[in-house]
């Protein structure tokens, strides 16, 4: 097929690379622009996204917006057959939805129509379900709520959300292959809007560990926000991040740490830290950030 491919975070890439691999003309790709970043911000970095389509030779576009007359004249003139979107960051108006001619497919990496929206691993995560996994959907106008032409599951188990995005990722890139050697034979399955949930974007205020929490929601707050935001608390006005933590089953006052093994009480039960980062330090076992910074019983975190 002849498709442009709308992406920008890590997550699109492996979807990019399979098309290619499996012989669709990829013409366009479309992401986000360069943002500031790099040292004090002073350099323009290129997504993820735009980066592969280089070393793939596509040729890049990254509009601002799709609304304006000459970007969506532009869009028309690659005559696509389909669009294919992952991550992509901009809303689709209907004027590029009804380009291609089997229309705008998205790798959305929840199964719809639990969590539509812009975080669904981490919401996933946070909520504590079981399974979630990657829905290929036919697009329109409503956020997330198109009809759906295949899904694949997978465990959420103790993953992080780098992790699973990482494995959604690979999920995603090789059901959007499968979907499109099937396309024309398969049924479109409406969703069902009753049973809809919606993935907010993540907030950063979201990060920080409330020890009045059970322990168990905080251990998936660690989870779910590792590599990024990163779950934080203050010990003596430092911020500390959390990458990985235990459950133990201890009680005690909520932060108020238990024993020499930074082990905090919470409102059910008590969290241990395991993988812990000081600002401007790299990540580093919670054994080790001890040896350098003893925490004794009884000290108050927040």
């Amino acid at each position: 097929m002849r498709i442009v491919f709308m992406g920008t975070p890590e997550f699109a890439v492996p979807t990019l690379d399979a098309l290619v691999e499996a012989a669709h003309e990829v013409v366009c790709v479309y992401t986000q622009p360069p943002r500031p970043g790099g040292r004090r911000g002073r350099e323009l970095v290129k997504t993820p996204v735009h980066q592969a389509a280089e070393r793939l030779h596509i040729e890049v576009r990254h509009p601002e917006r799709l609304k304006d007359i000459d970007t969506l004249a532009d869009f028309a003139a690659l005559e696509p057959d389909l669009a294919v979107v992952a991550a992509y960051g901009l809303i689709l108006p209907q004027a590029v939805l009804d380009v291609p001619r089997y229309g705008c497919l998205n790798v959305h990496a929840s199964l719809l129509p639990a969590w539509r929206g812009a975080a669904p691993i981490q919401r996933a995560i946070l909520a504590g379900d079981p399974v979630t996994g990657i829905t290929i959907m036919q697009m329109e106008a409503g956020l997330d709520s198109g009809p759906m032409l295949a899904t694949a599951r997978t465990p959420i188990e103790d993953k992080t959300a780098g992790e699973l995005t990482a494995e959604l990722a690979e999920i995603g890139a090789q059901l959007m292959v499968g979907t499109l050697i099937d396309l024309p034979a398969l049924r479109p399955v409406e969703q069902d809007d009753k049973e809809a949930t919606y993935a907010a974007k993540i907030d950063k205020s979201e990060a920080r560990i409330d020890f009045t929490r059970a322990a168990g929601f905080i251990e998936r707050q660690v989870r779910a926000f590792a590599p990024a935001p990163g779950a934080w608390f203050e010990l003596d006005g430092e911020r500390i991040k959390v990458f990985a933590a235990d459950v133990i089953g201890r009680a005690g006052k909520p932060g108020y740490v238990l024993d020499d093994e930074l082990t905090i009480a919470c409102e059910h039960a008590a969290i241990r830290p395991t993988r812990v980062q000081r600002a401007g330090k790299p990540v580093m076992d919670a054994a080790d950030f001890l040896r350098g910074k003893p925490v004794p019983e009884g000290t108050l975190v927040r």
